[in-house]
């Protein structure tokens, strides 16, 4: 979806919700925000609805309030409160539609009030801020973020080499992986860090750090033990280089290093001319 038919998507959706007596509120999210980024044709609209006390359930149960509602392809309830909405052009919806009490459930960071109809702005501040005091109070510490890296790098490649091998890389080249982003995100400075996404480390890494992004990139396009070698690698050099705070377990690195590390190729053998 272009710029300028994803605004008008939002002028619709805005206008439309604006004409019913039962809503309260919208409230834009991520891309659709436009807070310090704007979208691009690859951005979903992400958005909360909020309605009279008693009217939510009717408009997770009937789209038909949004945008070009015949061209939906598909739908489904996430959660209690969310839906997620598949148009036949591709584009998805991102969507959660409560009850004014039922916004402390959620949690939010980059946002945009674009329809106010009670104290839906003074609520929406205050789930900021009480998302932004979780992230801190939930923050795990360096030394836990190593250990979880190491050893789901450790458990991950011994999975892959027992025929494991779905297990064995969703614990390196994810659950690894997204402990490294937290560090990285942490401790390596960027001039544009406030494109990070508080709630998800993965989100906009390599705009933030673009050459950690391609090396992270090309080490999990190898097989797995190689990658698995070249991510501890990334992470002592880079962590040890830029996080003199962490108490280094340089042991452990380099156990963990050796257990992984796939054996030397046999060389092949000539027969003698």
């Amino acid at each position: 979806m272009e710029l300028a038919e994803y605004q008008g998507f939002t002028d619709s959706l805005t206008e439309s919700l604006g004409g019913r007596p039962e809503v309260l509120g919208l409230v834009a999210l991520g891309s659709m925000a436009l807070r310090d980024y704007a979208p691009d044709r690859h951005s979903d609209h992400d958005f909360f609805v909020v309605t009279r006390l008693g009217a939510a359930e009717m408009l997770r149960s009937d789209l038909s309030w949004l945008p070009d509602s015949e061209r939906i392809s598909f739908s489904f309830r996430e959660t209690a409160h969310g839906l997620k909405v598949l148009y036949d052009s591709g584009h998805l919806l991102e969507l959660a539609v409560f009850e004014p009490d039922e916004l402390a459930l959620a949690r939010v960071n980059r946002y945009r009030v674009l329809l106010d109809r009670a104290d839906v702005t003074e609520r929406l501040a205050a789930v900021a801020a009480a998302t932004s005091a979780v992230v801190d109070k939930e923050a795990e510490t360096d030394e836990y973020l190593v250990g979880q890296f190491l050893t789901n790098v450790l458990v991950g490649v011994g999975r892959w080499r027992r025929g494991e091998k779905l297990s064995g890389r969703a614990l390196v080249q994810s659950a690894a992986v997204r402990h490294l982003l937290v560090l990285l995100n942490r401790h390596v400075v960027s001039a544009n860090a406030g494109l990070l996404d508080s709630l998800e480390p993965t989100r906009r890494f390599e705009r933030v750090h673009p050459l950690l992004g391609a090396e992270l990139d090309d080490a999990l396009s190898l097989d797995l033990p190689e990658s698995a070698v070249r991510l501890v690698d990334l992470a002592e050099w880079e962590l040890r280089k830029r996080a003199p705070g962490i108490e280094w377990p340089t042991e452990a690195f380099s156990l963990v290093r050796q257990q992984i590390s796939p054996p030397p190729r046999e060389r092949r053998k000539h027969p003698e001319s």
